[in-house]
């Protein structure tokens, strides 16, 4: 099964202890600083929408793109009832990111650049957003640190919810920094029954050197580097570090 297609309907409830609204909330802070005044955004890889909703409640006109067509089915349902500018969803994978026109900032949260295990396909990425970023806009994002991906390696994690039992398995590759995750997802049907289905993802780490690196070779300047949730450079051992960088001409 492709990722996210049995996830999709449970994430949200497997996710419950994300705290969007603080990730949101320094997010905000973030946007502040940008050099033009930021009313609209991207939330590339939107996922179910959490962020784009929270975002637009709070008065941004948002583009969510994804490249999952379940994912995208919940974030659509989810921007049904908000208020403010009703969302805009595509359906693209990063790499290919194709917009009707330039945005003032762009977002790529909880780790999703991570799920482009090509080097090759970052780099696109970023020349991608620094073509619909507007030129002083910025572009924010998280990755998960070599470091916490490595940590993983042989550890089994359990997540329990009234309807949705969740066990995934990760393994840690060094040479090529790939951890993949292993999984079994069981859904409660109606009859009392359970469903049981099995996904596997995939995520690369990348240092903050190379991410730099790319950035610039895109066109991005005054890139920055924060530790999770803070406004403070990244301490060591960060498990999730945060990325700030702006469009140059």
């Amino acid at each position: 099964m492709s990722a996210y297609e049995a996830l999709a309907g449970v994430y949200d409830a497997l996710t419950e202890d994300v705290d969007y609204e603080r990730r949101s909330d320094y997010l905000e802070k973030l946007l502040k600083r940008s050099r033009i005044p930021v009313r609209t955004v991207l939330d590339l890889a939107c996922g179910t929408g959490e962020l784009t909703a929270i975002l637009t409640e709070r008065g941004y006109e948002m583009i969510g793109v994804d490249a999952s067509p379940e994912m995208l089915s919940q974030a659509r349902q989810k921007a049904e009832d908000l208020t403010g500018e009703p969302p805009v969803f595509l359906n693209q994978s990063m790499p290919e990111l194709d917009l009707y026109g330039t945005v003032d900032a762009a977002v790529c949260a909880l780790d999703s650049l991570n799920y482009l295990t090509n080097p090759r396909d970052v780099q696109r990425t970023f020349q991608r957003l620094h073509l619909f970023i507007s030129p002083g806009g910025v572009l924010l994002f998280d990755v998960n640190s070599v470091e916490k991906l490595s940590s993983l390696d042989g550890q089994v994690f359990l997540d329990e919810r009234e309807d949705v039992y969740c066990v995934w398995r990760a393994s840690y590759e060094k040479r090529s920094r790939i951890c993949t995750y292993w999984m079994d997802i069981f859904t409660r049907r109606p009859d009392g029954g359970w469903d049981r289905n099995g996904e596997e993802h995939r995520q690369r780490g990348y240092t903050v050197d190379e991410l730099r690196t790319w950035l610039m070779e895109a066109g991005f300047t005054r890139i920055r580097t924060f530790g999770d949730c803070r406004m403070a450079a990244p301490r060591e051992g960060e498990q999730r570090i945060y990325f700030s960088a702006v469009r140059g001409k």
